[in-house]
């Protein structure tokens, strides 16, 4: 799927594993040319030129837990866990930075937003209830009672496309705008590869069988950390029996709506908003008009 970066991937930092397990040359590195990310509890903060912010560990608190993101520019680069983890579904705010930030910059912040609201949210040891301590940079968390070790998850998701007799299955939300339509997704269950997942959720979904299952592209979204994995499928049969529960709406639509709607621009036409550039779901679906 070629094109612009996808929205998340590409981050410019080198994340030198090789240092994180080494707390000498760590120490060394925490020093006034380390920059430490600047944000609003998860929310990114800008500088003048619409930027992320950086600031120095003299602007930090003793007491505030950095996680080191690697080199940038011969610097080291840190972020700071906040006190509170995400609690639902991004925000306004953090649409709003979606939209603004250049690409470099947001692959930064959402490999950080990812890490540092794991952590956050993992202060406890889920083997025996004993606060956990910061190690490997940032990139562990450890139990000083039973000596338990926990790391950044990363939940994969399948996304997907599926096609019959040119035209594609859209789904819609509780939570989507009016009018806003996407591909059809799903978590990837234990004991799944990514092609049963997508079957099983398109027929738990949308009552469709889908064949053919083909891997596209992913994207890492930290919402709050997720994989996605963009594939592709076809339907032999139209006949959908939408769960209710899951979806507000299902619905095939022609290429000519597609097309109609991606000229409409953020706000659609009178049936369909178009899945925003940050999202897979846009690639996707531009993939499979464009091809």
């Amino acid at each position: 799927m070629a094109g612009a970066p996808i929205a998340f991937a590409g981050s410019p930092i080198d994340r030198a594993d090789h240092i994180r397990t080494d707390p000498a040359a760590l120490g060394n590195l925490m020093n006034w040319r380390a920059r430490v990310l600047n944000l609003d509890g998860l929310l990114p903060e800008f500088d003048d030129e619409g930027r992320l912010l950086w600031h120095t560990l003299a602007d930090v608190g003793e007491d505030t837990e950095l996680v080191f993101l690697g080199l940038l520019d011969d610097k080291a680069h840190f972020a700071p866990v906040p006190q509170e983890g995400a609690s639902g579904p991004a925000m306004p705010r953090a649409w709003q930075a979606m939209q603004m930030l250049q690409p470099d910059d947001l692959a930064l912040y959402g490999g950080a937003r990812s890490l540092v609201d794991w952590h956050a949210r993992h202060r406890f040891c889920a083997n025996c209830g004993s606060p956990t301590a910061i190690a490997k940079g940032g990139w562990q968390r450890n139990c000083g009672n039973c000596g338990a070790q926990h790391f950044p998850r990363t939940d994969p998701v399948t996304i997907m496309l599926v096609e019959h007799e040119d035209r594609l299955l859209l789904g819609r939300q509780p939570r989507f705008p009016p009018r806003m339509y996407s591909a059809l997704a799903g978590f990837v269950e234990p004991g799944e590869t990514i092609e049963e997942a997508v079957a099983r959720e398109v027929q738990e979904e949308a009552g469709i069988t889908v064949r053919d299952v083909r891997y596209l592209a992913s994207q890492p979204w930290p919402f709050p950390s997720q994989l996605m994995i963009g594939c592709t499928s076809v339907a032999d049969s139209p006949e959908l029996e939408i769960d209710r529960t899951e979806l507000d709406d299902a619905r095939w639509f022609t290429r000519e709506e597609l097309e109609d709607a991606r000229r409409a621009g953020p706000d659609g036409n009178e049936t369909l908003i178009f899945p925003q550039k940050f999202a897979i779901a846009h690639r996707l679906i531009t993939w499979w008009l464009d091809r």
